[in-house]
């Protein structure tokens, strides 16, 4: 199967900070948050390519990031939308076209959040092994604290931690699958996004999702401190 990884870039990252979107802000070795992510699915042997959803007004900095790293996997860099959904039903269409004109008859697609620069090689080559026996993948981690779930400002239940896992990035679908879920969500009256994962889980609740073990190191950057752990 033709595995894709979809880089999501397309945010300013406001909570950061700064003048520009953190996707743009460079890590310790001087190289964009943008680039540690790019860079480890184009090392990635089990990714034939990849496409990054940039900030309508930042295009150009990817373009030229795309100039200087030797990328060999990009093949689009596409507009982001104003919300995170948005973006990822933009690489969704691309792709879909790119069915129609039958260059592959289906694939897989691996979103994943360009804040989260430290994804590992172990984590990207276990999603795509279960992508080869399941529609949809998540990566998630165990909660090491116990979560509380609110209601008008008090707790109203403590849920059981040991079956309580936080989410992490990529999160993979067979292309047909996503592409069919924001349809259905795009034409209801009750349109339910979290993230890509919640758009299948409650579009296509007759959907498996299988979950991948995801690492502690594998955080998002959200805000300047988490730059500079």
């Amino acid at each position: 199967m033709y595995n894709i990884a979809v880089i999501l870039a397309g945010g300013i990252g406001a909570r950061v900070g700064g003048n520009m979107p953190k996707q743009l802000l460079p890590l310790a070795d001087g190289k964009t948050i943008l680039e540690h992510s790019v860079d480890a699915f184009e090392q990635a042997e089990c990714i034939d390519e990849v496409c990054i959803v940039m900030h309508p007004d930042y295009i150009c900095e990817a373009e030229k990031m795309l100039q200087v790293n030797d990328w060999q996997k990009v093949k689009h860099i596409v507009a982001g939308g104003k919300e995170r959904w948005e973006s990822s039903v933009n690489a969704i269409r691309l792709y879909q076209e790119r069915l129609e004109s039958e260059q592959f008859a289906e694939a897989n697609i691996l979103l994943h959040d360009a804040a989260r620069p430290f994804v590992s090689q172990r984590i990207i080559n276990d999603v795509c092994k279960a992508l080869e026996e399941h529609e949809a993948v998540v990566v998630a981690i165990p909660s090491t604290d116990t979560v509380y779930e609110m209601q008008n400002g008090c707790v109203a239940r403590i849920p059981n931690r040991s079956t309580i896992m936080r989410a992490q990035t990529p999160q993979a679908f067979r292309l047909s699958l996503i592409a069919e879920a924001y349809d259905i969500a795009l034409n209801s009256e009750n349109m339910q996004v979290t993230d890509d994962c919640g758009v299948v889980f409650n579009h296509i609740p007759t959907q498996l999702i299988q979950i991948v073990l995801g690492e502690e190191q594998n955080r998002k950057i959200t805000f300047k401190e988490d730059i500079l752990c």
